[in-house]
Parts: C-alpha cells; structure tokens; sequence
C-alpha cells in the first residue's frame, strides 16, 4: 500500500486528537476559574468557531482516511490496528454527535438566561464526555502511528 494514505491517516487523526487535547489540558482548565457567565460566553463563542472548514476536515478525515487504510493494508496486523484504531475514532465521534453537540446546543439555547444554571447543568457533563473522545481519539492515533511504522 502507498505510505501517503496511511500518513494522511496519521496527521489527521493526530491534528484530531492533539485538537481535544488542547482542550482538556489547557482551554477548560483555563476558563475553568471564569465567572458563570464568562465561562459560558466563552464556551459558546467557542462552540459557533469550531465546527469550521478545517475542523470539519479533520472530522472526516478521521474515519475516512483510516478505512483506507483498511482497505489497502497487505498486512493482516496493520488490518486490525487500523480497525482497532477505526472502533476508537466512531466512538469518539459517536460521543460528539450524541453526547458534546447536544450539550453545546444547549448551551447556546440558554444564552440570555441564568449563566449559573446553564453552566451547572453544562460543564462537568461536557469534560467528562470530553475526556472520554479524547482518550480514544489518543488511542487511535498511536494505533494508527504503530500500523504506519
């Protein structure tokens, strides 16, 4: 198999990953000691910017480029790392389409009211979905960097 699909596979996947990272090392801890309604104005100006052009490549080509490489591997056990890391990117996105998204809506639907109550019911729901998507979007990346290697 041509090495470009599986390095494509690789630097989105790790982009993805090194993305959600960002966040749950530095921007929530960050805005973590806001006030309510800073900490909610931020989160939803977050949430308008980041499902743009580049995110959502990344998104895609999360999913899209590891089939590939399951489809083109000639190695049975590059096959099942790169299924392996398949499984840990649907169940990331899975998170975010079913757990993070509705939450951010929410979120945005609340502008207006109490900050208080929208970031209770917001925030510890939120990093804990997002801990989640991250870890396994790490796991998929190493297993994607071990199959190229």
């Amino acid at each position: 198999m041509s090495s470009l699909l599986p390095a494509l596979a690789v630097m989105t996947t790790g982009l993805y990953a090194g993305f959600l990272l960002t966040f749950l090392i530095a921007i929530m801890p960050g805005i973590a000691a806001l006030p309510d309604e800073r900490f909610t104005a931020a989160m939803r100006r977050f949430n308008e910017k980041v499902p743009g052009p580049a995110f959502l490549v990344l998104f895609a080509g999360v999913i899209a480029f590891p089939v590939a490489v399951v489809v083109g591997a000639d190695d049975d056990t590059d096959r099942a790392l790169a299924v392996a890391a398949l499984v840990c990117a649907v169940g990331s996105h899975l998170i975010t389409i079913t757990g993070n998204i509705p939450l951010n809506k929410a979120l945005a639907a609340s502008e207006g009211g109490g900050d208080s109550a929208a970031r209770e019911a917001f925030e510890s729901r939120w990093n804990n979905l997002h801990r989640i998507r991250t870890a396994l979007s790490l796991a998929a990346f190493a297993l994607l960097a071990v199959a190229a290697g």
